[in-house]
């Protein structure tokens, strides 16, 4: 049984063949936090804490740099945990249990294979404004495949994924087209057309959007997601959980 619990934003419990894997922890109230010169502003709170979701054998953190997908508190249960798995950027920062995992290179927890993916946060060319992001392919024997985006937004790495690694069962896709002054009109993750895409491209039999609500420089959210993969002929394999719910996969 997989099971997925969403804490909000682009957090979530992952329960897969007995192993408890948490992405990107982002556990701070509503307020705006600082990214160099600019602020992002978060409009809602996680509908969970750390003390709610218990042990966790692993944090697949795409990236730290940016207060959405890593704050102080998500900080403090990232430090807490027995491992972090991320880029080596994260790990040069964070120290303490964060690992290094280099694309197509894989860790093993129990019966659970992570496998890093490309992530381009962002247009081509953008990503010494962006920083590194991670993706993951999780995989194992009688398990479903799993694939988390992070903080992606081009389909052209989604297809390089599913030609070496795909199809996947499962993918959970950081979508909200999000947009800051930094890139102008440029999307830094999927657009929901490209959410539907992706999963077309992943071959995935069901899909579940994080990272699309409760901050304000996402310009898209669920209502344009059901949009999207409905006329993408999709909409049967799109999953929404509401904050604080856990989802069967």
């Amino acid at each position: 049984m997989t099971i997925l619990h969403y804490v909000g934003g682009p957090t979530a419990l992952l329960r897969l063949g007995g192993v408890r894997l948490l992405t990107d922890p982002t556990f701070d109230p509503p307020g705006e936090y600082p990214v160099g010169g600019r602020r992002l502003v978060k409009t809602a709170g996680p509908a969970l804490a750390p003390a709610d979701l218990g042990p966790v054998d692993a944090v697949l953190l795409s990236h730290d740099q940016h207060p959405d997908n890593l704050d102080r508190a998500g900080r403090e249960c990232a430090a807490a945990a027995p491992l972090v798995l991320s880029t080596a950027s994260a790990a040069e920062r964070l120290r303490g249990p964060v690992r290094a995992l280099p694309t197509w290179e894989s860790y093993e927890i129990g019966p659970v294979r992570v496998t890093a993916v490309p992530a381009l946060h962002g247009p081509p060319g953008t990503g010494h404004l962006t920083g590194e992001v991670t993706g993951f392919v999780l995989t194992g024997e009688g398990l479903p495949t799993v694939y988390v985006s992070g903080d992606n937004a081009s389909l052209d790495v989604v297809r390089t994924i599913a030609a070496r690694l795909g199809p996947v069962d499962i993918a959970v896709l950081f979508a909200g087209a999000a947009r800051t002054p930094l890139l102008g009109a440029a999307h830094l993750t999927l657009t929901s057309e490209h959410a539907a895409a992706a999963a077309a491209v992943l071959g995935a039999h069901e899909v579940v959007p994080l990272h699309f609500e409760h901050w304000e420089h996402f310009t898209q959210g669920a209502d344009s997601l059901v949009t999207a993969f409905e006329a993408a002929g999709l909409g049967h394999r799109l999953r929404l959980p509401r904050p604080g719910e856990a989802v069967e996969l």
